[in-house]
């Protein structure tokens, strides 16, 4: 960095250019404000005015002045063999697409550079390898989560909770039933996800998926040898502390070591391969379903299938120290040598590791004069900027339980039962539910980087709440007549639309959204979200199933759907192609302004996209120059959320 350090009301007046208005009105930078209006502005709206300005921090600098910047960044951290790339990486992390009129750089860089924005997804094997460690994780989760559904068949009979008796039992049942579903993810709220933070900072990325996966394989061993219904409760909320830590942290490491022009494809392999990993548990059900008992071993099909989900993690505990570690987080640790070693693994040119570094630095430097000491779980919530990125992960993580997922992943066997499957094909059927939901999220590695996180969001709720409808109406139909067949349709459209939408964007989108002095607390207060709802969910439905039939159960998650729809529109902003630096300025945006847009926005719409009207385009709420434009669409003036 340059040597020069601009006071915070330099830095507060260069934001200000940052956020303007588009109408009749001044743009809020047009008027200097005074030395009384300084005093006033709180320490909180003056740190978020200022993260706003994080997205270009090298702006207004000379090519001199850059190269040296870099040159000195080489030396003082221990690079000065590579200084003559920092001199060039430097000089592009100012305009990463202004490299064909540099000076320094000769026609070698410009050819990576080049080929860098034709070629996005020509990436080092190590990258790749990396997502293979990601998507390992991801189907310990999976087969962690799924499994339970075929021994939900078996265990509940066996330790005196079966659902389906018809006695005053019933209705306990159902919830200690819902109870031991629910553990892992009762855990994971409560105590799960906030380990992520303390064993991130003490273990890093890589110890902390190598712990968790330890923890997952012991605790999946452990459950299938339980011999009470109390028993395994305790085991299946110990598996929580597997969960929890896990994926709050894999997600977040895949992004710090993606390119942004592909991180929301990489990030989002987190839940494909989460789908996978319930789809192989579904396998695991259908292979162990028919496993005899032995003598002294009652239940041996159910304890089979439980503690198959642990041999994943042993395949993640073997492999996860052969892949690098994030660079963001060495660099937060002050080890540049290795952090460049580590960009030099995951990127295809030395002088793309050396811009990456740079920039990383340059940003890091300004953050953290801004937040040395001070509270950062606090702040999570009281400045505005890291509140609207809390406020946006939670709506996706909500609803990511709410759209009614994993009320098919946990019970399909137990919801196929009741329209009149027998339990092989009622199982055979989950594992179609699996199946379906791996295959269709395919299209997102694509999708979600070209129609953004949030158009997935918007277009796919509607269908989701159709679909359940769909569902839960064919329980109506009477048997023998195709009941079985419209709702194994309604499940598996339902799931269709699910899996490019929903499913892969929550990790993502809350994996990307905070930033880096917060992320692993935002990640953990995200994954926390989603764990309780998904605890509401598992404990809660078998007695909704039994309370409201599967037509009322069914339709209470469609309801849900629609509400998504306008709680995405409305409070969710865009995410996609953006470095994780730029997008402080994303979420600069005052809600109520970002909210009044999109109210604004869609009757045009409307007009342009359903109705086919030639209409011009509605003036975008940001302006990408770049990086995250120099102004933003305001209607209805200007305010802090």
């Amino acid at each position: 960095m340059s040597n020069e350090n601009p006071s915070i009301s330099e830095k507060k007046g260069a934001v200000d250019t940052a956020y303007s208005v588009h109408d009749d009105k001044p743009s809020i930078h047009d008027e200097k404000p005074s030395a009384d209006d300084d005093r006033r502005i709180s320490h909180e709206e003056d740190l978020s005015r200022i993260n706003a300005k994080l997205a270009n921090p090298l702006a207004g600098r000379s090519h001199e002045q850059l190269m040296a910047d870099g040159e000195a960044f080489a030396r003082d951290h221990g690079l000065g063999h590579l200084s003559e790339e920092f001199k060039k990486g430097a000089l592009v992390a100012q305009d990463p697409t202004a490299f064909e009129t540099l000076p320094l750089l000769d026609d070698a860089d410009r050819a990576v550079l080049r080929r860098e924005l034709t070629h996005r997804w020509d990436q080092p094997g190590t990258l790749y390898y990396l997502v293979i460690l990601c998507s390992v994780a991801a189907a310990v989760q999976g087969m962690d989560e799924a499994v339970i559904n075929g021994a939900n068949l078996f265990y509940a009979p066996q330790f005196g909770i079966d659902p389906n008796v018809n006695t005053a039992a019933a209705g306990r049942n159902q919830w200690l039933l819902g109870l031991v579903n629910s553990a892992p993810y009762l855990c994971c709220a409560v105590l799960g996800c906030w380990l992520t933070e303390p064993l991130n900072r003490f273990f890093g990325r890589r110890g902390t998926i190598f712990i968790s996966a330890f923890v997952s394989f012991a605790a999946c061993i452990w459950q299938s040898v339980t011999n009470s219904w109390p028993h395994l409760f305790v085991a299946r909320f110990v598996l929580g502390l597997g969960i929890g830590p896990k994926s709050s942290t894999v997600p977040v490491y895949a992004a710090e070591c993606s390119p942004a022009s592909i991180r929301g494809g990489l990030v989002m392999m987190w839940q494909m391969w989460t789908a996978f990993g319930i789809m192989f548990g579904y396998v695991a059900d259908l292979a162990f379903y028919r496993v005899p008992d032995k003598p002294h071993i009652k239940g041996l099909n159910w304890r089979l299938m439980l503690g198959s989900a642990g041999i994943p993690a042993l395949a993640l505990m073997a492999q996860v120290f052969f892949c690098p570690e994030s660079p963001r987080w060495l660099m937060s640790k002050g080890r540049y040598d290795e952090a460049y070693n580590s960009l030099a693994r995951l990127r295809r040119h030395p002088i793309q590791a050396a811009r990456d570094l740079y920039y990383i630095h340059v940003l890091l430097e300004a953050e953290a004069e801004l937040t040395r000491g001070r509270n950062r779980y606090l702040e999570l919530f009281t400045i505005p900027r890291n509140r609207r990125a809390a406020l946006g992960s939670f709506i996706v993580m909500f609803m990511q339980q709410f759209c009614g997922v994993n009320v098919i992943a946990y019970y399909s066997s137990t919801i196929f039962t009741q329209a009149n499957f027998t339990e092989i094909q009622a199982l055979l059927a989950s594992w179609g539910f699996g199946a379906l939901n791996f295959v269709m999220a395919l299209p997102a590695v694509y999708t979600i980087d070209i129609f953004g996180r949030r158009n997935l969001l918007l277009l796919t709720f509607p269908l989701m709440s159709l679909f359940l409808l769909m569902t839960g109406f064919a329980f109506w139909i009477p048997e023998g007549t195709g009941r079985i067949a419209v709702v194994a349709l309604g499940i598996y459209l339902f799931d269709c639309v699910y899996s490019p939408g929903e499913g892969p964007v929550p990790f993502t989108y809350s994996a990307e959204a905070f930033p880096l002095y917060i992320r692993e607390i935002g990640m953990s207060f995200a994954t926390a979200v989603t764990w309780f709802f998904n605890f509401i969910v598992a404990i809660t439905f078998p007695r909704l199933l039994g309370a409201f039939k599967p037509q009322g159960a069914f339709g209470w998650y469609a309801g849900w759907n629609l509400i998504g729809f306008f709680l995405i529109l409305l409070f969710v902003p865009e995410t996609k192609a953006l470095s994780l630096e730029e997008l402080d300025q994303v979420f600069s945006v005052p809600t109520r302004v970002h909210a009044a847009y999109q109210i604004k926005a869609v009757p045009h719409n409307i007009k342009k996209y359903i109705f086919r009207m030639k209409i011009d385009s509605y003036p975008p709420l940001y302006e990408h120059e770049g990086v995250i434009g120099e102004k933003h669409y305001q209607p209805g003036g200007a305010g802090a959320a």
